[in-house]
């Protein structure tokens, strides 16, 4: 069980390493910095929960539904228009000072956000509008499963361990994003929110034409 475990956990490693720089990365640093650890937390957590469920999906073979010629064109399409409309929100957004504001009696004024349940829906949602995070689960399970011969107990061991460590790395990151927040100036939180923009839009340019041209 442990070596089954630890296998997952190098493969985790590997996603976090070499795969883990796509359009959620850009939303856990920008939210980590704008939100706070806490929200970033709860989004690392919907990036997460949409992992697992589509590990689930395809070991059941329900993720054919969304890779099937006739339907990927249409998902690649739209899901790259939602990646272009983030893109664009994140990179017209304002920067509001770290200085927290005060009222009259001098106390400081909190500025209330998102509910943590948006945070959790939007790194769900995130992950699952991009159809080569459901196209590389796939691959690797189809391939995994291939090995241990279909056994569902060295599967969950397997896939556990890989989805517990790409969550830990993913916490990781935005603890790292959170403790630079101290050092950077608003001019250069703007700066990061045009970077993190023009990446989510370049992701869904790049998403559209990847599956146009992959349909001539």
């Amino acid at each position: 069980m442990l070596s089954l475990i630890f296998e997952g956990m190098l493969l985790g490693l590997t996603l976090a390493t070499f795969f883990g720089f796509g359009p959620a990365f850009f939303s856990l640093v920008q939210t980590s910095i704008h939100r706070g650890f806490t929200s970033a937390v709860f989004l690392a957590i919907g990036i997460f929960l949409n992992d697992m469920v589509m590990v689930i999906l395809c070991l059941m073979g329900a993720i054919q539904i969304v890779t099937a010629p006739s339907n990927y064109m249409w998902f690649g399409v739209s899901s790259g228009v939602i990646l272009i409309i983030f893109g664009l929100v994140t990179f017209s957004r304002k920067v509001v000072s770290q200085v927290p504001e005060t009222d009259d009696d001098d106390l400081p004024i909190h500025v209330k956000g998102p509910k943590w349940f948006v945070f959790i829906a939007k790194g769900f949602f995130m992950n699952i509008v991009n159809p080569f995070v459901w196209i590389f689960w796939v691959g690797v399970i189809v391939g995994i499963s291939t090995r241990f011969e279909g056994n569902e107990d060295e599967l969950v061991y397997f896939f556990g361990g890989t989805l517990l460590t790409v969550l830990s790395t993913d916490i990781g990151k935005a603890y790292a994003a959170y403790n630079i927040k101290r050092y950077l100036t608003d001019h250069m939180i703007g700066i990061f929110n045009k970077i993190a923009g023009i990446g989510l839009m370049a992701f869904g340019l790049f998403l559209i034409g990847r599956v146009i041209l992959g349909m001539y």
